[in-house]
């Protein structure tokens, strides 16, 4: 017996929205890895003792201690507001894959019923 070919079309969406979810949690996964060492950062600065030096490519600049304090918190702002997007899109996605699945589970019942012997 073949599917419907609408069947088809919703399974593949369905695994789209999937595969959309998990690059989304992953990024979002790596803005909270990147903010965590922001937060580190921020703390150790606050601990440091003398001059302070920052890593720009593969060298160590002396830094101002105010500005890499501001440095460290704009990039924190940055990342809270990157991390809270990365939030309301996953939900939205969650929302949609929850959705096409019930969809799916529906029409897949509807059809195996409406399959002789089904």
């Amino acid at each position: 017996m073949k599917r419907d070919s609408k069947i088809d079309q919703d399974i593949l969406e369905y695994e789209n929205l999937e595969k959309q979810l998990e690059v989304v949690l992953i990024q979002k996964h790596q803005l909270q890895l990147q903010l965590n060492e922001v937060k580190h950062a921020a703390e150790e600065l606050k601990k440091a003792k003398g001059a302070i030096y920052r890593s720009i490519g593969s060298i160590m600049m002396l830094s101002d201690r105010a500005e890499a304090e501001k440095e460290l918190k704009d990039r924190q702002e940055l990342l809270e507001v990157k991390l809270n997007a990365q939030a309301k899109q996953e939900e939205k996605l969650r929302d949609s894959v929850m959705s096409a699945q019930k969809s799916l589970q529906e029409r897949m019942k509807d059809y195996g019923a409406a399959q002789p012997g089904g």
